[in-house]
């Protein structure tokens, strides 16, 4: 029997994660990636030959890894080596102001009792619980599966689960709920920073993001090597199944036959024919035409307004001194509120939230760090890169207000602006086209914002959508679990066509579930 072809739009871990279960379902799968290598935004930056990770820095939900992997006969933990974080983050506030949460939940109770007494520690412990509990309310209706609406959430869930599912508190804002449960600003402000996830406003979104304290509980991972050696060995298990990546392959237009995508047109003139077509890109450039006109209608638009957030990073090569640096940092602003509603003005922040991650340390405040140690160092950032780009002065006053944030925390760092790798809002945007460099698709604010992301099937028939843009949402294992949905979908309608039945993909996710992909309606 013929095997069905399968061409896949970028080399994202979306679009790696769907070529590996297509390939593995017996399809013939062409991958095509305009960059020279393969991640999307795992990307990494060279200085003077060092690799730092400058896009996703942390990997959380090793589960799904492990489960896209057997699926295809692999050894995830063979191919990907990686340690366990004890430290999750430390936090500053001042030079004397520091808190560390763990991995063992004993542990971050213990430090917080410490830095805000005992009675915040008991709270710290019931919102935990409360976390733990919200995840396992949505894991298997919602992030693993492709929910269309409340309603089908409602049902998959369960009635004798509804009271569950209420208490998932969609309603409420994220910063109101942890006014709930934390005395200390703090600590309302540093559990605050999990809206900033997935590029929103702990102001504006759901409570429900509150299930991102258990995911970090979890497990957080480091990848020996670097996050990119992630997306390496993703395309390596690609192509040991057959699968064949072509990059620095730019797709100029998608094709159809006036029924259903058809294949692609490259940016050089060639064209490529398939039974099916997924899109790994963020969606706004499927809307503004990207790739071509007739394409242009298969998703629903994104207003600028709804975007995520973006931001502004400093990939670097530094001497840093004054302050016992871990492998992920966050040294919070004087005034929260004052730096999201610079954000939604659409202005860079006045006095940032500055993440810093230290690629060569690890989890001890002790260890001996280079002489020159890779950094990443980030701040929010409105997602205006396509309108109203900002100019030398404003990003010089950014710097500024930046390492003065973390002077007041007591890290000094000494770089040189040759060692300095500098990304905008407006670099993100040529990085990733039509998004304004946002860096999550939509911003999770409102209740209904998570059912308002695209899902794995299009308006056009035989196009299918996958990444960190569209359903479950972002993150590096929710691009991942995107994939996969878009792969069960798409081999879902080629059963009901033809007389060619692949099995349920492993690790939760089936074609079942992915025949009730949300399609945006008209």
């Amino acid at each position: 029997m013929r095997k069905r072809s399968v061409l896949i739009v970028g080399a994202g871990i979306g679009g790696l994660s769907a070529a590996i279960d297509l390939a593995a379902q017996g399809c013939s799968v062409t991958v095509l990636e305009r960059a020279s290598t393969v991640g999307g935004k795992m990307r990494t930056v060279a200085i003077e030959g060092q690799q730092i990770d400058s896009g996703p820095t942390v990997l959380t939900m090793r589960w799904v890894f492990d489960a896209l992997f057997a699926s295809a006969g692999l050894d995830f933990a063979a191919a990907v080596p990686l340690d366990a974080a004890s430290v999750l983050a430390r936090h500053a506030w001042d030079e004397s102001a520091r808190l560390d949460l763990h991995a063992n939940l004993g542990r971050s109770a213990d430090a917080i009792g410490d830095f805000a007494g005992a009675a915040e520690a008991q709270r710290f412990i019931a919102f935990s619980e409360r976390a733990r509990a919200i995840y396992r309310t949505l894991e298997g209706p919602f992030i693993r599966n492709a929910c269309s609406g409340p309603m089908a959430l409602s049902r998959a869930v369960g009635l004798h689960r509804l009271r569950e599912l209420w208490q998932i508190a969609p309603f409420t804002t994220l910063w109101r709920a942890l006014g709930d449960h934390f005395h200390d600003p703090r600590l309302r402000q540093l559990f605050g920073r999990y809206a900033t996830y997935c590029g929103s406003s702990p102001f504006r979104s759901p409570a429900t993001l509150m299930l991102v304290a258990h995911v970090e509980q979890d497990g957080v991972w480091r990848v020996r090597g670097g996050m990119h050696r992630l997306a390496q060995a993703m395309a390596a298990a690609a192509t040991g199944l057959g699968v064949q990546i072509r990059q620095d392959c730019e797709v100029g237009e998608i094709l159809d036959d006036g029924q259903r995508a058809t294949g692609l047109r490259l940016a050089s003139g060639e064209c490529l024919y398939a039974d099916a077509v997924i899109a790994n890109a963020d969606p706004s450039a499927v809307a503004a035409g990207l790739f071509g006109e007739r394409a242009r209608h298969a998703v629903r638009p994104l207003k600028p307004a709804a975007r995520s957030l973006s931001a502004v990073t400093w990939s670097m090569l530094a001497r840093s001194s004054g302050f016992p640096l871990s492998r992920h940092n966050v040294f919070f602003s004087g005034d929260y509120r004052a730096e999201f509603d610079d954000l939604r003005r659409a202005r860079l922040p006045r006095e940032p939230t500055v993440y810093v991650c230290a690629q060569d340390r690890g989890d001890g405040f002790d260890e001996q760090a280079p002489d020159r140690e890779r950094l990443l160092c980030l701040i929010n950032a409105p997602a205006t890169g396509d309108r109203s780009p900002f100019d030398a002065s404003d990003i010089a006053s950014c710097t500024s207000a930046t390492f003065k944030r973390l002077e007041r925390c007591g890290l000094s760092l000494q770089q040189q602006p040759e060692q300095t790798v500098l990304t905008t809002p407006e670099d993100f945007h040529r990085l990733f086209p039509g998004t304004g460099g946002a860096l999550y698709g939509p911003a999770s604010h409102g209740w209904m914002a998570s059912f308002q992301r695209p899902g794995s099937r299009s308006r056009m028939p035989g196009l299918y959508l996958a990444g960190g843009s569209t359903h479950p949402g972002p993150g590096v294992p929710m691009a991942a679990i995107s994939g996969r949905l878009a792969a069960a979908s798409l081999l879902a309608d080629f059963a009901s066509t033809q007389p060619w039945f692949p099995g349920a993909i492993a690790g939760g996710i089936s074609m079942d579930s992915a025949t009730t992909a949300n399609t945006p309606s008209p």
